[in-house]
């Protein structure tokens, strides 16, 4: 007897297994990737070796501590083609990362992988509430960024209906949720923001949208963004984690019934968090950097790649999986104000604690001699603009400094501005530090 094909809706059975059969199939999934990483990519077996191990050395979940990371660093010295693990003939798809400095990071994928992919992002839009039959508005950007084809094919494998619409043209954008009213959006959380002023433009209120559910990701955000985005299009938001080094949208994602942290999907992905400065692994609640190894992954397999994120591991909840706690920021993102260790979205949760603020915002660094400068420019409401005193914009501006400077530990100038006068992402992700500080030398 065949075993029953789960329908739209319903949960495929590891969702639901026990933790014994979770790490039994991660240990058999991991002694091949490791055997698979070591025998097909000499770079793999030229690092095992440096560290005097050998895929065989696995016994347990707990030995993956003994193999060395992967960096950045390492998929760019093997660019282009370094890292794959089959011949280049068998690969069906490339995609690079969006990064703006130095070599692109270029992953590969077997027609295997990209199967693989197109169910766990379906898996994600299920576990958002999506079903078969609902359209799905893809906002993210389509190319070599994972985005846009990752929530392409996860959305029609789902049975969905899909509007690959891409990044930009905003007055499109909301024309075409007006008049094919989709369930569903898929964007990064800042350009969500942008396609909410365009229904505020057009005068048209929250509940008038057709929109249930926003699958936001691609870059940092916290509650307060989440209640903004919600508040302005009547919608759940929902978010979903994923890297262009290990494999796109559709790693982890959050279950509508609980929205409390990305469920990381752990019968394709190990997760280990770690100490970022002595790389130990830590126990799951602590606060470290994320590591990931792929279980199943052909083309291009990582093994604990350190994806700089920094978060940590949670009890499952909605899902039998492990979750993941919201990325407070990244180590390479992390800013070092006065001595203070400081993340843009900890600037950005203040913000947002202020109704009369949006959630578009830049911070500006600066130094005049040996003093870091700290200005933080936000913007009002758009039903606010030009309806506020002076003395008002005063008022909130001193009030933001203050909680910044009790939450955050860094003294700021605040300007705030009228409505629209940052600029917007219309593609990819949102620019929020400007960075002027002149080398420390």
């Amino acid at each position: 007897m065949t075993a029953k094909k789960p329908m739209p809706g319903d949960l495929e059975p590891i969702e639901t297994a026990s933790r014994d059969e979770i790490c039994a199939l991660q240990l058999q999934r991991l002694k091949w990737t490791l055997n698979h990483a070591y025998h097909n990519v000499p770079h793999h077996r030229k690092t095992f070796d440096a560290k005097g191990v050998h895929p065989d050395d696995l016994k347990t979940l707990a030995d993956l501590a003994m193999f060395p990371f992967m960096t950045k660093n390492d998929l760019r010295d093997e660019y282009p083609f370094g890292l794959l693990a089959v011949p280049r003939n068998q690969v069906a798809r490339l995609h690079a990362s969006s990064g703006t400095t130095g070599k692109s990071i270029v992953v590969g994928y077997t027609l295997k992988d990209i199967d693989h992919w197109s169910n766990l992002v379906a898996r994600s839009i299920r576990a958002a509430g999506g079903r078969a039959g609902d359209m799905v508005h893809v906002a993210y950007g389509y190319g070599m960024f994972t985005g846009g084809l990752g929530a392409h094919y996860g959305a029609e494998r789902l049975g969905c209906t899909v509007v690959p619409m891409s990044g930009g043209q905003t007055e499109k954008q909301a024309q075409q949720i007006i008049d094919f009213q989709p369930q569903i959006i898929m964007v990064t959380p800042s350009y969500s923001l942008v396609i909410a002023e365009e229904f505020e433009r057009l005068g048209i209120k929250p509940e008038d949208i057709s929109l249930k559910v926003g699958i936001f990701g691609a870059e940092p955000w916290g509650e307060g963004m989440r209640a903004e985005i919600e508040r302005k299009l009547g919608l759940d938001a929902i978010d979903i984690y994923g890297l262009t080094e290990v494999m796109g949208p559709g790693v982890a994602s959050e279950c509508i019934e609980s929205k409390d942290g990305p469920v990381v999907w752990e019968d394709h992905f190990y997760p280990e968090i770690i100490d970022p400065n002595t790389g130990e692994v830590l126990p799951d609640g602590s606060d470290g950097e994320l590591v990931f190894t792929s279980l199943t992954k052909e083309a291009f397999p990582v093994v604990r790649y350190r994806t700089r994120d920094l978060t940590r591991l949670l009890p499952p909840t909605s899902r039998a999986f492990r979750r993941m706690g919201k990325i407070t920021g990244r180590t390479d993102d992390m800013l070092i104000v006065r001595g203070v260790n400081m993340f843009p979205t900890q600037i950005e949760e203040q913000i947002l604690r202020d109704k009369r603020l949006s959630g578009n915002y830049q911070v500006q660094l600066s130094r005049e001699g040996h003093l870091d400068d700290v200005e933080v420019r936000c913007e009002v409401q758009r039903e606010l603009s030009g309806k506020l005193t002076a003395s008002d914009i005063d008022a909130i501006a001193k009030e933001l400094q203050h909680h910044i400077k009790t939450n955050v530990g860094v003294s700021t100038h605040v300007k705030v501005l009228p409505f629209d006068s940052i600029p917007r992402t219309l593609t990819g992700k949102a620019k929020r530090v400007i960075d002027e500080r002149p080398p420390q030398v």
